[in-house]
């Protein structure tokens, strides 16, 4: 088996080096703080695909005294040849050295064979005094390449580019925060290129990397259509003794159940986000959504959330329901208003699709109290009966996957999740049109998916993802 590449992260205090871990390693573990000096000690990321290594990063203390170590080495070195061997000796003899602690820790890797990554930040001007750095690093024979992570908002990348490009064989920018996943890959590769005992190795890993983003793509989709599955079926029931209908009223009755099942389903969305987020590898993420909830007494969804997500009549026909089906098809629309009675509560239908499809709010699930039976009555609340729901719920999630697969493990700030507002699933085929709406039919109904039905309905998402995906790179 080749052996797994290791590369060590290096460069001066506080310029994004743990950031370039964090990133080419998948872990938001890593700590990233704006005062220098986090890094005190060297500290090993591997990088793991099914239980294999594919390379490792070293997160290292940053340069303090490199003049000092250059002069060190000058005056121990006879010729060019000797260097790496200098090198070396500088780091066996200052090993417990105060003076060198960072310099040490910081060599250790690379004389022990590591590729080195040099990080400087592209925001603030170039300076001489990273040359005694560079040169250092040029000392030690090891492969290596520079990226160019700018921190602030300003740009001195040419300059860098322009200097960097005497002491490195490649230069790259590269933003920790926001590089899309091929210049990832695009830095394993040009690492193959630079040492051809890592080729094979690299180019490996690169594809089993790649293979792992269609992979995690795939299982997200299945994480969604299981989440739907449950919130789309999901019911409340409540049985009750003879003594318990005598002091329970059916308003109250219909509260409890409504408001238990809206917290399932609240629990239920955001165990789904969780489970992408650690798909991903995200274990850290600050994030910060509107729930859903009701806008009133009576709508399921606030205003602004159906507008978004939700999906128009045009769209329901092509998926294989118009007007007259959705009429036959018992939306059983509700109204928690004051006309309670006869054990069930009742509310108006919605009579014509156009007004259901483009009014103001959703329906909600019924409410249905049994008849006395043995001195109990059982009362019941969902499922829900809405398929807009299903689309309002698709939407929310996909929105959130795509901005998991897309976010890097050096990112700290807070994920938003903004509405999208564009009804992005226009663009779905009418295949996965019909199998998403034929899913959604099944499970308001309480009718479990068949293995090759879930399957379907898992493409479909997957598909919707995709389009999503693309949309959105459009967009940018």
């Amino acid at each position: 088996m080749t052996k797994a590449p290791v590369f060590a992260v290096v460069g001066h205090p506080n310029k994004g080096k743990s950031s370039v871990v964090a990133t080419l390693s998948q872990n938001d573990a890593i700590a990233i703080a704006l005062e220098p000096g986090t890094t005190r000690a060297r500290q090993n990321y591997p990088l793991s695909v099914d239980g294999r290594t594919l390379y490792t990063l070293v997160d290292t203390p940053g340069f303090q005294r490199p003049r000092r170590v250059l002069q060190w080495l000058e005056a121990h070195s006879i010729a060019a040849s000797d260097h790496p061997e200098t090198v070396r000796a500088f780091v066996l003899q200052h090993r417990g050295d105060d003076r060198y602690v960072d310099e040490c820790e910081l060599l250790a890797p690379v004389v022990e064979g590591a590729g080195i990554i040099y990080v400087v930040d592209g925001s603030v001007p170039y300076s001489s005094e990273h040359e005694a750095e560079m040169t250092i690093l040029r000392w030690t024979g090891r492969p290596s390449l520079a990226l160019i992570n700018s921190i602030g908002p300003d740009d001195f990348s040419d300059t860098w580019q322009a200097a960097l490009g005497q002491f490195f064989q490649v230069v790259r920018k590269f933003d920790a925060v926001r590089a899309p996943f091929e210049q990832h890959l695009s830095l394993l590769r040009a690492f193959g290129q630079l040492e051809p005992d890592w080729e094979t190795a690299l180019e490996e890993a690169t594809r089993f990397l790649s293979d792992q983003r269609q992979q995690r793509r795939h299982q997200s989709a299945g994480l969604i259509a299981r989440a739907l599955e449950d919130l789309m079926s999901h019911q409340e029931q409540r049985t009750l003794t003879l003594n318990q209908v005598a002091e329970t009223s059916d308003a109250t009755l219909a509260e409890t159940l409504r408001d238990r099942w809206y917290r399932h389903q609240r629990r239920r969305e955001q165990s789904l986000r969780i489970d992408i987020e650690h798909l991903y590898q995200h274990q850290r993420i600050r994030r910060q959504e509107a729930e859903l909830q009701w806008h009133s007494q009576h709508d399921l969804f606030a205003e602004d959330t159906r507008k978004h997500w939700a999906v128009s009549k045009r769209y329901l026909a092509t998926a294989g329901f118009g007007a007259g089906a959705v009429g036959g098809a018992g939306i059983d629309a509700v109204t928690f208003g004051s006309s309670l009675g006869a054990g069930a509560l009742v509310g108006g239908l919605i009579g014509a699709a156009g007004s259901y499809f483009y009014g103001d709010r959703f329906t909600l699930p019924a409410l249905n109290i049994g008849p006395l039976k043995d001195g109990l009555k059982t009362a019941s609340f969902g499922p829900v009966q809405d398929s807009q729901f299903g689309y309002v719920v698709l939407g929310r999630a996909v929105d959130h996957w795509w901005h998991i697969s897309h976010r890097n493990h050096a990112g700290r700030e807070l994920l938003e999740l903004e509405p999208a507002d564009h009804h992005w699933l226009e663009q779905l085929d009418k295949t996965s049109r019909r199998e998403l709406q034929r899913a959604f039919d099944r499970c308001r109904r309480q009718r479990p998916l068949s293995h090759q039905g879930r399957e379907k309905f898992t493409a479909a998402i997957e598909r919707a993802m995709t389009a999503y995906d693309d949309w959105r790179l459009n967009r940018a």
